[in-house]
């Protein structure tokens, strides 16, 4: 597929949305709407057998969700996904890493976004009060027992994708670490 053309149709301070010409193998043409976002970084933080989550309102779907913390930097910098992963885990939960092991690369709807992301691991967990920003004045944070995490996921609870590739990640890097 060959990208003829492209034009920005609307920006803000989180994302950027493009409208591409194509051509298509064949030769036909066609029009792709494309979302940029910049690189994000995902934190499991792991004590034991309990994980930590955070819930806040998802403005797009309505409704509220537990997820892993995650997030990109302010103003769609291009920020060190290591380094990214330390400020959203202080941020959102407070806590701080001894040692954060990236795990793996998500993209988040590749027919959508161009948006990736990168999985840490991060334990030997040091508590503290988290410094959030405005936009995520809503949100708490929890610990789940893994068994209760998974029981969430079975039900319907749990329904953030990302942080449901990021457990089947931590289980393959679990599984692959024995």
């Amino acid at each position: 597929m060959e990208r003829l053309d492209s034009k920005q149709v609307y920006a803000n301070a989180w994302m950027t949305v493009r409208e591409d010409a194509i051509r298509r193998p064949d030769g036909s043409p066609g029009i792709y709407g494309v979302v940029d976002k910049p690189h994000y970084a995902l934190v499991i933080p792991l004590d034991g057998e309990r994980l930590m989550l955070v819930e806040q309102f998802r403005y797009p779907v309505g409704a509220r969700r537990w997820e892993f913390p995650q997030g990109t930097a302010p103003d769609r910098a291009d920020l060190d996904p290591a380094e990214l992963a330390v400020r959203e885990l202080r941020e959102e939960t407070g806590l701080t890493a001894g040692t954060m092991t990236l795990i793996g690369r998500l993209d988040v709807a590749p027919g959508l976004t161009s948006q990736g992301g990168s999985v840490y691991l991060a334990t030997d967990l040091t508590e503290g009060a988290p410094d959030r920003e405005a936009t995520e004045q809503d949100m708490r944070a929890a610990w789940f027992p893994r068994a209760e995490f998974e029981a969430g996921i079975r039900d319907g609870s749990i329904v953030d994708a990302q942080s449901i590739a990021a457990y089947t990640q931590l289980l393959l890097h679990e599984h692959h670490s024995q």
